[in-house]
């Protein structure tokens, strides 16, 4: 017998418009949760205006998968971009205390980093060479480049989980060592990464987040810090590798560079090198042990043009491919972080 369904029976419900309905969502391939794609299901839909609604929501599917790419919502510009990251963390961050060299596009978006397209930028998860850092940072594709150009993720979780103990526990214990020299030959001036040309506000800045400066003859600069190589996210309690050790010791160069600024150089006195918080050296093994796990986690997909890539800093490590053609790619970045001395080396 077939069953039968009175209409008149039925009660209309009010209608409710709900997330789901408005934005599509998916995963880039089943089973990896990094990134959520969130994509319109009606057309025209703005997504300031949706974000401005679900805030809630989107941090904590942030929180679940450590990124979230929106695609098709027709962004207009990088003002547009600007006031969708007003929209969802409030005032934005300059770009201070710089490791790369970028420039200011309009209010406080920049470009991404300025290095040449042949090269390659490793995954690493912004500031980690700080004390400080922003919770969140945003990646607006203007232009797609020809070819390549994508900015590869990964899980700051499922690398710590990959690292072999034993060097995880030498990191934790000792720690990492940043050593930056700061000249207008190599690398950055001191003027551009501390973006002033007073040596009283390097040196306020340097007291007040704990980094050891020294004037080198000819006004040249040197710095040291120590820094955490894990972190615990505030949020969810789980442990990230964070660091950019790999980035910053000299075994990160081409064999090339690397022997040619050893030619001339103490190691010490390079732009920037890494060691153990002890000033012990780094083991090269070490690091290319890491970098493996990098890319063997990383997540890449081409850019399309007016894509919008959020990121948890501390959840989700980015970098980026070489490129031919021209690529525009700007950032913006929120919510300051920062750690006390007295809490480093801390972890769940």
């Amino acid at each position: 017998m077939k069953n039968s369904i009175k209409f008149g029976a039925v009660r209309r419900k009010p209608v409710n418009i709900s997330e789901e309905q408005l934005v599509n969502l998916e995963l880039l391939k089943p089973g990896q949760l990094l990134p959520l794609v969130i994509q319109p299901a009606v057309e025209g839909l703005s997504l300031i205006a949706w974000a401005a609604s679900h805030r809630e929501w989107i941090e904590t599917h942030l929180l679940k998968h450590g990124g979230i790419l929106f695609r098709n919502f027709n962004v207009k510009g990088t003002n547009e971009f600007e006031q969708f990251i007003q929209t969802i963390s409030g005032t934005l961050l300059d770009y201070s205390y710089r490791s790369t060299p970028r420039r200011q596009v309009s209010g406080k978006i920049y470009t991404s980093t300025e290095y040449p397209a042949s090269q390659f930028i490793p995954l690493h998860n912004e500031m980690a060479y700080s004390l400080n850092w922003p919770m969140k940072i945003w990646f607006f594709c203007v232009k797609m480049p020809e070819q390549g150009g994508e900015t590869p993720i990964a899980d700051s979780r499922t690398i710590f989980q990959r690292i072999a103990p034993n060097i995880k526990e030498q990191f934790i214990q000792k720690q990492v060592l940043y050593i930056r020299n700061y000249s207008d030959t190599l690398d950055l001036t001191w003027q551009n990464v501390f973006q002033t040309t007073e040596k009283s506000e390097v040196e306020r800045y340097c007291r007040q987040v704990g980094i050891e400066f020294e004037w080198k003859e000819g006004d040249r600069l040197r710095t040291r810090q120590v820094c955490p190589a894990v972190a615990t996210h505030p949020k969810t309690g789980k442990t990230v590798w964070f660091n950019q050790a790999h980035l910053f010791h000299v075994s990160s160069l081409e064999p090339e560079v690397r022997q040619t600024l050893l030619s001339s150089l103490e190691e010490d006195e390079l732009p920037r090198n890494a060691y153990y918080g002890d000033s012990s050296p780094i083991e090269s093994f070490v690091l290319d042990e890491i970098r493996k796990i990098y890319q063997q986690e990383a997540v890449i997909f081409p850019w399309q043009e007016g894509d919008v890539l959020m990121l948890d800093n501390m959840l989700a490590a980015h970098g980026r491919t070489p490129f031919s053609g021209s690529r525009k790619v700007v950032v913006g970045m929120a919510e300051p972080f920062g750690i006390q001395e007295n809490e480093i080396g801390k972890t769940e």
